[in-house]
């Protein structure tokens, strides 16, 4: 289980509180083998991954909607819908980095792995110390990401996007969970304007896009000097809302 770190509010003395560790790559293993399984699991966890695992295809398509993966270890010989096809599948849909693993050590095998759209090639019996490596080979050739900001300012407002944590200085300014992520959904749009239909999924406002503009009038009365002329949180006519930061 990973270990779970809390994130002490700031002091005057230290406005900023410490940088929160890096998360590890999220792999993804399935393999119908459960000792295999279980196996490259601990493995791959004791080496410094987060790792999730599947029994088939369809587990795995399962976790696939609720997590985003840094890289699949997939094997080839399933019941079912085959590791190959998956693959294809995936493909039409997600580039995320897919390792196969296979007993077949034929070259027809690997070349029509790779064809399909696979990244790189194991075949069994392994050194679980080679899946290691190569699993890190692929994630070191995969461009990374640009990441959002941990932070944006807006005048004397800091607002740390990943914990949801809104600041006047030294003090922390109390957000309701909607509040907090329709200031999220802003932010990491920073000057861009935002429809209320694109404010109203991200930010888990229910009802109709006019209960968006209750939420930003209540927004605007913790962060702006005149709610009625506001600095940050302001209206782009016609297309909806957007924050100014500095």
């Amino acid at each position: 289980m990973m270990k779970a770190y809390s994130s002490p509010e700031p002091s005057p003395g230290h406005p900023d509180p410490p940088a929160l560790p890096k998360e590890p790559p999220h792999i993804l293993v399935v393999d119908d083998d459960t000792r295999l399984r279980e196996l490259l699991e601990k493995y791959l966890f004791d080496n410094g991954f987060r790792v999730t695992t599947a029994e088939d295809a369809a587990a795995a398509r399962t976790r696939l909607k609720s997590f985003a993966f840094d890289l699949i270890i997939l094997d080839v010989m399933m019941p079912g819908e085959s590791g190959i096809e998956l693959t294809v599948s995936l493909r039409g849909q997600n580039q995320v980095p897919i390792l196969l693993l296979t007993a077949r050590a034929e070259s027809g095998d690997r070349i029509a792995g790779l064809e399909c759209g696979a990244d790189d090639y194991l075949t069994k019996p392994f050194e679980p110390h080679e899946l290691v490596l190569r699993a890190r080979a692929i994630l070191r050739r995969v461009p990374k990401e640009e990441k959002p900001p941990e932070e944006v300012r807006f005048g004397a407002f800091r607002f740390h996007i990943r914990r949801d944590e809104l600041y006047r200085g030294a003090e922390r300014i109390h957000l309701t969970g909607t509040e907090s992520s329709l200031l999220k959904a802003l932010a990491l749009n920073a000057g861009v304007p935002l429809s209320r239909e694109e404010l109203q999924s991200p930010s888990q406002v229910s009802s109709n896009t006019r209960t968006v503009d209750v939420q930003v009038a209540r927004l605007r009365h913790k962060i702006e000097a005149d709610h009625r002329a506001p600095d940050y949180l302001q209206t782009a006519r016609g297309r909806g809302y957007l924050l100014r930061i500095d």
